[in-house]
């Protein structure tokens, strides 16, 4: 009988197939853990760069919000009649700003998300059918 990668299990006894056993299942466990840390490295550096422009949109629009608050209020109040008012209108401007990048930061956090390792989870029970199946078959 072929354990279907050319290897004839009928010559070997219990004990010798089930050292083998437990030798391909460590050997299945530590692959499988390698791909799981493979995969959350992976979406921990996704998670990174949301972070990352979540934090840069944070320090530009400080910088901004010094250097071109006094420009733009300035400008404005040429056009309008009272200063708070084109003071008011740079506030609103900066809200709509802010409100992009934020949206923008979170959609990059949100596609690092679920952090489990979904492949890794499929694989593993894939593997555990294939064990189910090998002991029944070896049972009957």
């Amino acid at each position: 009988m072929s354990d279907g990668v050319g290897h004839d299990a009928r010559g070997e006894s219990l004990g010798e197939l089930l050292k083998e056993l437990s030798n391909e299942t460590t050997t299945l466990v530590r692959q499988e853990v390698e791909l799981a840390r493979a995969e959350l490295t992976q979406k921990a550096r996704a998670a990174g760069r949301g972070a990352g422009m979540l934090a840069g949109a944070a320090v530009v629009g400080l910088l901004l919000l010094g250097a071109l608050t006094a420009c733009f209020v300035a400008l404005l109040a040429t056009a309008v009649t009272h200063v708070w008012l084109a003071a008011l209108i740079v506030v609103v401007i900066y809200a709509v700003i802010a409100a992009a990048l934020a949206l923008a930061g979170r959609r990059a956090l949100q596609d690092a998300v679920p952090p489990a390792p979904e492949e890794t989870i499929e694989s593993v029970k894939e593997d555990v059918a294939w064990v189910k199946t090998q002991t029944r078959s070896a049972r009957g």
